[in-house]
C-alpha cells in the first residue's frame, strides 16, 4: 500500500496559490483512476483509495498536515517508506521537479509538521515555485496564486507529476530520478 499526500490549503481562495500545486498534482492523479471516497471526519482530510493506492488532501491546513497523515497512516498501518509527499519548494526554480527520500523541511511547515509526527524517511515529489527576492516575502509568495504567464506551465507541471508520482512503485528511485527530473529550463507542456 502507498500514500499519495498532495500538500495544501483547503478552500477556493488558495486553489491556485503556489503552496497548493500539491493539491492539484492530486487533483490531476485522481482524474486518470477510477478512485473511490472514504473519507472520514478522523481523517480530517480528504482521502480516496484506487486499489492498494491511497490519496490524501489534508483539510488541516499547511501547518498541521502531518496531523491528516498520521491518522491515515495509523489506520491503514502505512509504513513510513510507502509514504509519498507532493509539495511545493521555494528551493527549487519554477517549474523544476526533483525526487528524494528524507532530507529536512527546508523550512516547509507542512513538511515540519509530518516530520514532527512521523519522522523524515519518506519519499518526497518537489515542485519548484521559485522564491521571492527577501525571505520576508516567503509566506506572501507562497500563498499568491502563480501569475497569468506562468499558470498554463504550472498546470502542465501538476499534470507531469501527477503521471511520474503514477510511476513512484513501478520503477526504482534513481532511475525516476534521472528519467523524470526536470530543471528550470525543461518545459513540463512538452514532456
Amino acid at each position: 500500500m502507498t500514500l499519495f499526500v498532495g500538500l495544501g490549503n483547503p478552500g477556493p481562495a488558495y486553489e491556485r496559490t503556489r503552496h497548493n500545486i500539491g493539491f492539484r498534482v492530486l487533483d490531476a492523479m485522481l482524474a486518470t483512476l477510477h478512485p473511490r471516497s472514504i473519507s472520514k471526519t478522523s481523517f480530517h482530510g480528504e482521502l480516496y483509495r484506487d486499489k492498494d493506492r491511497f490519496f490524501l488532501k489534508p483539510t488541516t491546513y499547511m501547518n498541521h498536515s502531518g496531523i491528516s497523515v498520521q491518522a491515515v497512516m495509523n489506520f491503514y498501518k502505512i509504513p513510513l517508506e510507502n509514504l509519498v509527499v507532493i509539495h511545493d519548494d521555494i528551493d527549487l526554480k519554477f517549474p523544476e521537479l526533483r525526487l528524494k527520500r528524507g532530507g529536512g523541511n527546508g523550512g516547509h511547515n507542512g513538511l515540519r509538521s509530518i516530520d514532527a509526527l512521523l519522522g523524515r524517511e519518506y519519499l518526497r515529489v518537489r515542485l519548484g515555485v521559485g522564491k521571492p527576492l527577501y525571505k520576508s516575502q516567503v509566506a506572501d509568495y507562497v500563498l499568491a496564486p502563480f501569475s497569468e504567464e506562468e499558470e498554463p506551465k504550472a498546470q502542465c507541471l501538476a499534470e507531469y507529476a501527477a503521471r511520474v508520482a503514477l510511476r513512484i512503485s513501478q520503477e526504482p528511485l534513481d532511475e525516476l530520478k534521472s528519467r523524470y527530473t526536470l530543471k528550470a529550463t525543461d518545459d513540463p507542456c512538452a514532456r
